[in-house]
């Protein structure tokens, strides 16, 4: 039977993916040091090591314990606004932590699919596509997606230095099953959860800003096929479409007037991925329909509420 280890795997996209190597018949372990995460998300089947992924001793002597043929690498800190505030905690997380990962997976031979970001990585300047190749430059605007790039960096140098295998998937804006609706990050989960508590949500900026957003069922089948592709690939992963933020309260059927705030630093005006790479490497594209992918978020993040203590629903369990 294959095994997999997933850094992250107590959060919003990785207990989804746990989820899915299980359905698979994947021994699956999982590495989280619930800052972020539940283990209550954490698949029952899937063993949890509570683990911060900085702790490079502790994370290589689970690999060579496991050997895990696939480690999933999606633990990070994400919030562009705590990057800002705090770039050295947001470079040890992102950087000194991806470069444990590698260092692990180096010494059982295990390939590395690295969750990286899209927007945030290629910024926003005159001449930049948009949806984004992967071959435009990138030039990040935050502190999040610098250190995403660096991660990036890390992964081919581990492939030119010792032939690691890696795949590096660039993600849109990933919403769903699981996501927090009381984080900073994440709006579709925050729109849900200010819904439910029939609240006027906040908007930053004037709401015309756009993304590109991907159900997170489709980005877990983008893991999987990264997994079983050909390596050493830098991979958007995305829909190709752009949203505004305004969209997607109609989208949920606001019936309120947002509040309007000023926008933030570090965030980007337009963005959006183009997926061709991605379609004719792997064949995948995103599946999910955004109206349907808003509605059972909406119906999983309202689960949540009415059983706070129980699992969360995932992506295969919401109808």
């Amino acid at each position: 039977m294959p095994t997999a280890l997933v850094t992250g795997g107590a959060g919003f996209i990785g207990s989804n993916l746990a989820d899915a190597l299980v359905a698979d018949g994947v021994t699956c372990h999982v590495v989280d040091n619930l800052s972020s995460g539940r283990d209550l998300q954490v698949p029952p089947e899937a063993e949890l090591h509570v683990l911060d992924i900085r702790a490079s001793v502790e994370l290589g002597v689970l690999a060579e314990r496991v050997k895990p043929e696939v480690i999933y690498h999606l633990a990070a800190q994400v919030d562009v606004r705590k990057a800002i505030v705090d770039p050295g905690f947001d470079a040890d997380v992102n950087v000194r932590g991806t470069v444990a990962v590698l260092e692990a997976a180096r010494r059982v031979g295990a390939r590395v699919c690295f969750a990286s970001t899209g927007g945030a990585g290629y910024g926003e300047y005159e001449g930049l596509p948009v949806p984004t190749p992967e071959t435009s430059e990138v030039r990040p605007l935050s502190h999040y997606g610098m250190s995403k790039m660096a991660g990036e960096g890390y992964c081919g140098l581990y492939g030119r230095l010792y032939g690691l295998p890696t795949a590096v998937l660039r993600l849109c804006n990933v919403y769903g099953p699981r996501q927090d609706p009381h984080g900073e990050a994440g709006v579709v989960a925050i729109f849900c959860g200010k819904l439910l508590d029939g609240e006027r949500p906040t908007v930053f900026g004037d709401g015309l800003q756009t993304r590109d957003y991907g159900y997170v069922g489709d980005v877990v089948a983008a893991f999987l096929a990264a997994a079983a592709g050909p390596a050493g690939q830098t991979v958007n992963v995305g829909t190709g479409a752009e949203t505004t933020v305004l969209d997607l309260l109609d989208g949920l059927g606001c019936p309120h007037e947002p509040q309007f705030a000023p926008p933030r630093a570090g965030e980007l005006e337009r963005s959006a991925l183009d997926p061709a790479r991605a379609e004719r490497l792997w064949g995948w594209t995103a599946q999910m329909p955004l109206a349907d992918g808003l509605m059972r978020t909406y119906r999983s993040v309202a689960a949540g509420r009415a059983a706070p203590e129980a699992r969360a629903p995932g992506f295969a369990e919401v109808g």
